[in-house]
């Protein structure tokens, strides 16, 4: 029986510790203000970078109509889609990361 105390004593100290050693409501706030920080500057910068997207993509299709090429239909729906891709994106993270 006594064998039996000395394995039981340890298993159960090693539990408390690691028990113990869980993060707290202190650290859980702090992690939730940082994500709040970090994804609205990921959010603007995705929205800068969809502008500029788009503005490039407007003068590129721009070029190609003046320059007379034809079919460029498929060009304006891929940089319209791209630009939208990126608006929704952002809304998607803030649903589900439940950013306010």
């Amino acid at each position: 029986m006594q064998p039996i105390r000395f394995l039981i004593v340890p298993i159960f100290l090693f539990f408390t510790l690691s028990v113990s050693a869980q993060p707290g409501l202190d650290e859980f706030e702090k992690v939730t203000k940082e994500v709040n920080d970090w994804y609205f500057s990921f959010s603007d910068l995705a929205l800068v970078i969809g502008a500029v997207c788009g503005l490039l993509g407007g003068l590129r299709v721009y070029n190609n109509w003046q320059s007379g090429k034809h079919h460029i239909d498929a060009q304006v729906m891929g940089w319209f889609f791209s630009c939208l891709f990126l608006s929704l994106v952002g809304a998607a993270l803030k649903a589900l990361y439940g950013v306010h």
